[in-house]
């Protein structure tokens, strides 16, 4: 199965959720490590090495998004947050500390393992084909490594997400087009939205990305809201024109 060696860790401080999740992971192929509470999340990322965290929000001591935080600091490992809370505010928090996706509990065991496999299918695929070719490429004062997935301002690394430099080379590869949400989420996290909810993933990310790469993220440069479609990146003759200007 192509899912062996691949290891989920699930944190969630519920016993019946981990065990739900382990035998339902470990029957798809998967390895799976779980954790009880943040500080044991912690320790059991940095001896099992995981290529995925589940991660739930609501637990005691350490909560899911100061575990996100601390995992932020030292790795880009996809994590995908469970949440109970009912705003969407407090579903997105996490995305803006660095998460990839959440699901909202209740949730379905099939949508999370359906969720768990585009990530990592994306993380495989990425590391053999890019969308804008091999080699490096200059979009004004950035320099993007498409083979090692790099993005530099000078000599400063710009530090992306998998999915945030996912979200990049798609708006790139479509430079002068506009890319709708529901695209954007289909093309880089692989699902279809249900809701409208759903589309706020792409803004939050979006919006960490222009963080990262603009000088001025109120007015960008690389990634232009197109309202009422998407978004879009100019094409690159309009940047080395800026550039040359």
């Amino acid at each position: 199965m192509e899912n062996l060696k691949r290891k989920i860790l699930v944190v969630d401080d519920e016993d019946n959720i981990r065990h739900i999740l382990k035998v339902r992971l470990s029957m798809a192929g998967y390895t799976v490590a779980t954790a009880a509470d943040g500080q044991e999340a912690l320790t059991s990322f940095r001896r099992e090495s995981p290529d995925l965290v589940v991660l739930d929000v609501m637990m005691p001591g350490l909560d899911g998004y100061g575990v996100c935080r601390e995992l932020r600091k030292e790795s880009d490992i996809p994590i995908i947050m469970l949440t109970a809370l009912g705003s969407i505010a407090d579903r997105i928090m996490g995305l803006e500390l660095g998460a990839d996706d959440y699901i909202a509990k209740p949730f379905s065991p099939k949508e999370l393992e359906a969720r768990i496999g585009c990530i990592l299918r994306r993380v495989k695929r990425d590391n053999s084909t890019s969308l804008l070719g091999s080699g490096v490429i200059q979009v004004g004062k950035l320099r993007i490594d498409n083979d090692k997935r790099q993005v530099h301002r000078g000599d400063e690394r710009i530090r992306l997400t998998d999915m945030e430099f996912g979200l990049l080379e798609l708006l790139l590869s479509r430079a002068g087009k506009p890319v709708s949400r529901a695209d954007i989420l289909h093309e880089v996290w692989g699902y279809t939205p249900r809701c409208q909810a759903d589309t706020r993933v792409v803004d939050v990310h979006v919006s960490r990305l222009r963080a990262k790469i603009e000088e001025n993220p109120k007015n960008p440069e690389f990634i232009i809201t197109a309202r009422g479609l998407g978004y879009l990146s100019q094409r690159l003759a309009d940047y080395d024109q800026a550039v040359s200007a």
